[in-house]
């Protein structure tokens, strides 16, 4: 199975840098892949953003895959479901089956939580993976014995950390077999923690927390991942160490641009 550009930097241990993707449809999905031959990853937002899981994550993530003739970003969808008790479970399986490269799930405050996340995510013997969709292999752009003989190697397995009970865990949930990146939250985070939102850098005592958690997933050989909101924020987090980094979203991409344009058409 072809590899994918995530899937590769973090094998070749590079900052990886990706955007948030919240609209619905195809044709957002191909525009913010084709934007930049930079762009590593784009994260279908089906929690907070308006995509749909079925069938809206599929749609996006084939539109992303075939940006740039089959060579795309690679596409990870963030599930709806929060929480230690959400069934996270029917949600992984449909993400998956849309073609994701990998899987993003929010609000994972424990070891078991993350086992259970990894269990659904690979198919046996190393997990509970059901297969069925006549489409995920197709989005792979393989057949379905090269799907199942490598999906276990080559799907990225993500958590987010975002709570106070995560942060105090945050080693257990890293150090388990089959996660690949922890990947931090920083709104939901602060506001767990007691502290504003990034306005538009994080509280000098959130950005402690921040650090601590890269450093705890580093220390068990795994990955960390980052929401950021600007280049420049992203530049710094990869002088950081940050392995996976966020650097704008669709709708904040399309908010700045026609601002800018218009202040620079009225001279101001």
């Amino acid at each position: 199975m072809a590899s994918h550009p995530l899937l590769r930097a973090f094998k070749a241990n590079k900052a990886s840098f990706g955007a948030w993707l919240t609209l619905p449809g195809t044709f957002p999905a191909r525009t913010l892949a084709q934007a930049s031959p930079h762009l590593d990853w784009v994260v279908v937002d089906c929690e907070h953003g308006l995509i749909p899981l079925v069938p809206g994550a599929a749609e996006s993530v084939t539109a992303i895959q075939d940006a740039r003739q089959g060579g795309g970003p690679s596409a990870i969808v963030r599930i709806p479901a929060t929480g230690v008790t959400a069934s996270t479970s029917w949600q992984i399986k449909h993400a998956l089956d849309a073609g994701a490269r990998g899987v993003l799930v929010p609000m994972v405050s424990t070891g078991e939580k993350a086992k259970e996340v990894v269990a659904d995510s690979r198919f046996p013997p190393v997990g509970r993976r059901g297969f069925g969709s006549p489409f995920t292999h197709g989005i792979w752009g393989v057949t379905v014995p090269e799907y199942l003989k490598s999906a276990n190697d080559n799907v990225l397995v993500m958590v987010q950390i975002e709570t106070k009970e995560a942060v105090e865990n945050v080693r257990e949930i890293a150090a388990v077999d089959g996660i690949d990146a922890v990947f931090i939250g920083p709104y939901d985070l602060s506001i767990s923690l007691g502290y504003p939102p990034p306005s538009p850098d994080p509280h000098p005592e959130v950005e402690k927390v921040i650090q601590k958690i890269c450093q705890e997933a580093h220390a068990v050989g795994k990955k960390c991942a980052i929401f950021c909101i600007s280049g420049a924020q992203g530049a710094e987090r990869a002088k950081q160490g940050f392995d996976m980094i966020n650097v704008t979203t669709d709708t904040g991409s399309m908010a700045e641009g026609i601002a800018k344009h218009l202040s620079n058409a009225l001279g101001q």
